[in-house]
């Protein structure tokens, strides 16, 4: 039976990220289930102050979602928590898994560049970037499914970089629209890639080159991942599962010469669940 299959009668919580970050929701089908509603609610937090960019206008009313945040992790650390959908669960999640708080402060920190319309000034300052939103996220998931070791702590930080540099990419037709970007400047400015020619959703020869770049980087990080793979426990697995789902992007865009706006790219992947479980069942990443 195929993994979608088991998506009936979903709480709030799985709902939303079925709607919202599916790649995520697929990969928490294959957790213990008493480990998975804890990474639903992990996965969920991520999803609220991601989306604080996209649905406020103003910096201003950001930082003040973002600041919500930041004294609601407060007080679930000191032993209160306020009745919202996700800061509920998320509250048990962390008191049920003594989850780390500092990860916590570090994505939240990290978001706060999102209310800023300036792309990250180098390559360096993405990765720092995905490091502390992507890569913590996943370090966390690491701890709720029961593994604190280096190595495989390691492992999810790669993993959680090339993902998110995948999310970049990907993300690329949307942002470009709403006149964005998260491509580093030394980049663009090395490539000498324009502006106005993301803003006009067509690809370029020097677009194409920054957008390898990227795709190489996040190739390197899983690289980096898979040559730990031996201090991953098998238990571990369904934390780092977005790894095979960054490597069919990858190779979608490839494929598709590193343009970004490739109808190609937005194709959805029928078969996402079975390559979650194949991936799965051989304890790989």
């Amino acid at each position: 039976m195929a993994p979608e299959h088991r998506e009936r009668g979903l709480d709030p919580l799985a709902q939303t990220l079925r709607r919202h970050d599916r790649d995520r929701y697929l990969t928490t089908l294959f957790a213990p289930a008493d480990r998975r509603r804890a990474l639903l609610a992990l996965y969920a937090f991520n999803f609220e102050v991601a989306k604080i960019r996209e649905i406020t206008h103003e910096p201003l009313l950001g930082q003040m979602r973002l600041q919500w945040w930041r004294e609601e992790i407060d007080g679930i650390y000191a032993g209160t928590v306020r009745r919202h959908e996700v800061a509920v669960p998320l509250a048990e999640a962390i008191r049920g898994f003594a989850l780390t708080r500092g990860h916590f402060e570090r994505i939240l920190e990290a978001r706060g560049a999102d209310m800023e319309d300036a792309p990250p000034e180098s390559i360096a300052a993405l990765e720092a970037y995905a490091e502390d939103t992507s890569g913590r996220l996943a370090q966390l998931a690491l701890e709720i499914l029961g593994s604190r070791e280096a190595g495989a702590q390691e492992a999810a930080r790669h993993v959680g970089v090339a993902w998110a540099l995948v999310g970049t990419l990907r993300a690329l037709p949307i942002q470009a629209r709403m006149h964005r970007s998260l491509l580093p400047r030394d980049l663009t400015q090395e490539s000498g890639l324009k502006e106005r020619e993301l803003w006009e959703l067509r690809s370029t020869p020097a677009l194409e080159r920054v957008v390898r770049r990227v795709g190489d980087i996040a190739r390197d990080r899983l690289a980096a991942a898979r040559r730990l793979r031996a201090a991953v426990p098998r238990g571990a697995i369904p934390a780092l599962l977005v790894a095979p789902l960054a490597d069919l992007h990858l190779r979608r865009l490839a494929q598709a010469g590193y343009n970004p706006f490739d109808p190609l790219l937005v194709r959805p992947d029928a078969l996402a669940g079975w390559r979650l479980a194949f991936a799965a069942l051989r304890s790989r990443f």
